[in-house]
């Protein structure tokens, strides 16, 4: 069997998350997980999926994540402003996947702050983009370090970002556009299809068990009678991966790059 880390596991079951998009939807790929895996998407099954990933024009394939040769070049197929991008933000064609510092029970994710709002330990980015995302377009995350300290018991210390919370909601009504599909972690992959949006245990990671990610969790989470194993990379996936990380850029994904952990 091939062998392969942990990033390259997370990198190959996050692809998955623009499994069911549509065929030119525009992908928002923020840190260098959530962008390769967008890049195994666009080259096994996804062609027509546009990507956003801090550069202002629109590339024919996927750009190199980390330093690029001075001999690289961007095959550069148009231009994207700002304008362009609140405009497809708001038609909601648009998959975020993203990294925040907490998320809750409900898919709240803080990327402000820690602590108490008024006096925090620790201050951030602010909102950033999350409001928008969170109530026009679908949105994943992604957390390198599944402990209670990123998902949390109660709310996050700052509601960045919309989530299923109903006391949010006077009418009783999540907007339109709000809808959280998948959480990447190292431990497992979560979703959001426990009732009432509630989240679930996707799958395990190989020689990780339920309760291993129920103790790391600060809320109770969703146990399917059955959990699969996450899947493992192929190899076509795996040479997708180092095409477009010549640099070995997820070597430092996780701490100390650690291979995947088999059940003995």
């Amino acid at each position: 069997m091939t062998e392969y880390s942990l990033a390259e596991l997370c990198i190959t079951a996050a692809s998955e998350i623009f499994r069911d998009e549509t065929p030119e939807v525009f992908a928002t790929l923020i840190g260098t997980l959530p962008k390769l895996a967008g890049y195994v998407a666009k080259e096994t099954f996804l062609p027509g999926m546009m990507m956003s990933d801090g550069i202002y024009y629109l590339a024919a394939e996927p750009v190199h994540v980390g330093k690029r040769s001075v001999d690289y070049v961007v095959k550069k197929e148009g231009r994207i402003g700002y304008e362009r991008v609140f405009t497809i933000v708001a038609k909601g064609n648009r998959h975020a996947f993203v990294g925040p510092v907490q998320v809750d029970q409900y898919g709240q994710m803080n990327l402000s702050c820690i602590g108490d709002y008024a006096a925090p330990k620790v201050t951030m980015l602010g909102v950033r983009g999350l409001p928008g995302n969170t109530v026009n377009n679908r949105t994943s995350m992604f957390f390198a370090n599944h402990n209670k300290r990123a998902l949390v018991a109660g709310e996050v210390d700052m509601v960045s970002g919309a989530g299923y919370n109903p006391t949010r909601y006077p009418n009783g009504k999540y907007p339109r556009g709000l809808d959280h599909r998948q959480i990447i972690t190292n431990l497992c992959i979560l979703d959001f299809e426990g009732s009432n949006h509630k989240i679930r245990v996707r799958s395990l990671h190989p020689g990780v068990s339920f309760e291993e990610v129920q103790d790391n969790t600060g809320f109770d989470l969703v146990r399917p009678d059955n959990i699969p194993e996450t899947a493992p990379p192929t190899d076509e996936q795996l040479a997708i991966i180092s095409k477009y990380d010549p640099n070995n850029m997820r070597s430092y994904i996780f701490k100390d790059n650690p291979p995947v952990r088999r059940a003995s």
